[in-house]
């Protein structure tokens, strides 16, 4: 088997992040910074095959081995996977183990219950939204956001700048994101290890931050006189022509300062996307109920496949 997985380095994002066009896939996987920003978290490795012209990615994941959904053409992925299924019995000597397949390979797959269990995992979905919704905050459904959309410019009137970010801006996005984590440290201790996930983002933060000039990625910032208060960060999946917001951070106690963001970004710096993809909630309330009060218009499913 000719696999040979290597760690994933900012230098290789051009190269690999073609690979991730070659199929349809609206999860937030879709795009290169899905798995890099857990790069480290996860350990994912990855490989290139001559053979099949598929991306694999493998990673670790409640203490045992796992493997991405091959990226590839949708004529080549049985043989991709079928690729990938030989490399687990032939080196880690395991079954095949799926973590968070998207429902559209699947559909291209076909596979048999009789050969593989696959399990939903609502807690991994992604929550979609229509763009132009979110850029205009209408209708009765957003009007809560609208009210503290408003309130945020009446109340900060004259007081912030929203400003597209580049790698320049490094440095003080760092120390934004450390002061935004000293506010969760103290309800570190209380936290589920779903919740601890969430510090893996921070390993993520300062990866891209490091090797920013390498990257596909859009960041913007709001400025409240002159200090950095919000911070987000996207790609964008040209094939669905879908945004996906990676990272949204912003201080929780200026009113209205998350819609506003939230919105801005979009208007300026996705105005041809006609979804927006605001990844997972983890299976935590407090997020669920955050995603939720967007108004999605579906989910992107996600699976775990175990070969049998």
């Amino acid at each position: 088997m000719n696999l040979k997985f290597k760690q994933i380095r900012a230098e290789d994002a051009g190269r690999l992040s073609f690979y991730h066009t070659l199929r349809d896939n609206n999860t937030c996987d879709s795009v290169f910074m899905g798995e890099y920003l857990w790069k480290d978290y996860f350990e994912i490795r990855y490989a290139e095959s001559g053979e099949t012209g598929a991306l694999h990615y493998i990673m670790k994941k409640d203490g045992g081995l796992c493997a991405a959904v091959p990226y590839c053409t949708p004529e080549n992925l049985p043989a991709a996977w079928t690729e990938l299924r030989s490399w687990f019995h032939e080196e880690p000597g395991k079954k095949l183990v799926i973590h968070l397949a998207d429902e559209l390979s699947l559909a291209l797959l076909g596979l048999t219950p009789e050969q593989y269990e696959i399990t939903e995992l609502r807690d991994a979905e992604d929550y979609l939204y229509d763009a132009q919704a979110l850029k205009n905050l209408s209708g009765k459904k957003l009007h809560k956001k609208k009210n503290h959309l408003n309130a945020f410019l009446r109340e900060q009137e004259g007081h912030y700048e929203y400003r597209p970010l580049c790698c320049s801006d490094a440095p003080e996005v760092w120390e934004f994101v450390k002061r935004w984590k000293t506010g969760k440290d103290a309800e570190y201790a209380r936290l589920s290890e779903e919740e601890k996930e969430l510090d893996g983002e921070l390993l993520g933060i300062r990866d891209v931050l490091t090797g920013c000039s390498f990257l596909d990625v859009r960041m913007a910032g709001v400025y409240i006189d002159g200090a950095l208060e919000a911070f987000t960060l996207g790609s964008y999946n040209e094939r669905m022509r879908m945004a996906v917001i990676h990272i949204e951070k912003a201080n929780p106690q200026i009113r209205g300062l998350y819609p506003f963001i939230n919105q801005q970004f979009l208007v300026h710096e996705y105005e041809d996307a006609l979804l927006v993809n605001r990844e997972d909630d983890l299976g935590l309330e407090t997020l669920r109920r955050a995603k939720l009060s967007y108004c999605p218009v579906g989910l992107a499913k996600k699976f775990r496949v175990r070969e049998r």
